[in-house]
């Protein structure tokens, strides 16, 4: 399978995470306990893929990357789902080309060229739409922008070196899934320690059930990135995984409901920021 088809898929699984975590914050209010489930779930998941895998290589990179996505990611992202909602978390989601190419301009010593300013033009004007919008839902917070851009920037800088890695690694593309998450999970469990102590242990099994379904759903869209970075570049993988954005919107229409309310900023900001990532990953 080509690494544009495991992108595109990714993509989908991931809106279609984000659209499911909306329906948890339904059912619960628990986002540091419910990033830890869909966390949990995700490693049971690319565990599960990961058992045909042939040993080789060393690991070890694959740990350190897990501390940065999903260790810091994951909780920032559920975050932004609670404060400001699945369709919008997932709009600003589509920045990641952005974020990559800054990365690659700025530590690679890659060109600048006239077509990388205006993706990134475009990409800026659809954060400003979607900050600017006035009929959102008062429950929703402007804080969540901020997690999710957060968010953004960790899984960016998780795809360049990811990419970077499997260039030269023998690492089963499923293995080195399987081994960020573990190394991510762990991350968010002392968090959670940290801030719930001795209560840890119930209010994950109290968030588990509401949370399961974002857990497999992000699991299998990160199965599909790692394939996805083991074949293609990262100007080619990641503006098509950006489309996540659409596909954020669309399906938290259908899942989540009128309590998104997503008006014309939000379908705006969506089609500023994936044609500014597509254009970023066209031109780059």
């Amino acid at each position: 399978m080509s690494a544009v088809v495991l992108a595109l898929i990714a993509a989908v699984l991931f809106g279609a995470m984000a659209a499911t975590l909306g329906v948890a914050f339904q059912r619960s209010s628990d986002a540091e306990a419910g990033a830890l489930v869909t966390a949990l779930v995700a490693l049971a998941v690319t565990g599960l893929l990961s058992l045909n895998a042939v040993p080789g290589g060393d690991v070890w990179p694959f740990l350190l990357t897990g501390l940065i996505a999903p260790g810091g990611s994951q909780m920032l992202y559920v975050l932004a789902v609670k404060e400001v909602g699945a369709s919008r978390s997932a709009v600003i989601m589509g920045a990641g080309p952005l974020v990559a190419v800054t990365i690659a301009l700025t530590i690679l010593g890659e060109p600048l060229e006239a077509a990388l300013v205006v993706g990134a033009v475009l990409i800026v004007l659809g954060v400003v739409a979607l900050a600017s919008e006035r009929d959102r839902p008062e429950h929703l917070r402007l804080i969540g922008l901020v997690f999710a851009l957060g968010s953004t920037v960790f899984f960016a800088t998780r795809d360049n070196i990811v990419r970077w890695l499997a260039e030269d690694t023998t690492v089963d593309p499923q293995l080195a899934a399987a081994t960020t998450i573990v190394s991510g999970s762990a991350v968010m469990a002392a968090y959670v320690l940290v801030l719930r102590g001795r209560r840890m242990p119930a209010d994950v099994m109290r968030a588990f059930r509401p949370f399961a379904v974002p857990g497999v759903l992000w699991g299998l869209s990160y199965a599909a990135i790692f394939e996805a970075f083991y074949r293609g570049r990262v100007s080619v993988v990641s503006p098509l995984i950006a489309t996540e954005a659409l596909f954020g919107v669309l399906l938290a229409a259908l899942i989540v409901g009128r309590s998104e309310l997503i008006g014309r900023h939000v379908i705006v900001a969506a089609a500023l920021i994936v044609c500014g990532g597509i254009l970023i990953g066209v031109f780059r």
